[in-house]
């Protein structure tokens, strides 16, 4: 494996830790399947796909982006609104998770396409 991959890996995992921390430290005070069904919520970006790769690739990319989880973080904070600012540390873990396990931004190629390497069953080429 490439280093610059391994080192956006490990990038990944300390986003994931660090977002983690941030949202135990704000404590919006959610219940745990709530704040599971927020941490997974940037996946529903996936129906993109529904209109094609193109499309796809850019709804996908355009959640998963590390800024929209910043951006959302920092609103919160500023606006002394902790749920947004809770919501901005659980979005930017979800994209720190998905670049540590390897799901990279994609590429109009396909979902299997992305910075990281192409992700899935190998083709045996």
């Amino acid at each position: 494996m490439d280093g610059l991959i391994i080192w956006q890996k490990i990038e990944g995992a300390l986003v994931f830790i660090s977002g983690l921390a941030l949202f135990a430290y704000l404590d919006p005070g959610l219940s745990w399947w709530l704040a599971l069904l927020l941490f997974f919520a940037p996946d529903l970006s996936f129906a993109g796909y529904l209109f094609g790769s193109r499309v796809g690739a850019a709804c996908y990319n355009l959640v998963h982006v590390y800024a929209l989880g910043a951006i959302c973080l920092a609103a919160g904070l500023i606006l002394t609104a902790p749920l947004l600012a809770a919501c901005g540390a659980l979005w930017l873990a979800h994209s720190g998770f998905d670049r540590m396990l390897g799901y990279g931004l994609k590429s109009a190629a396909g979902f299997s396409f992305t910075h990281l390497g192409r992700i899935g069953k190998s083709t045996g080429q």
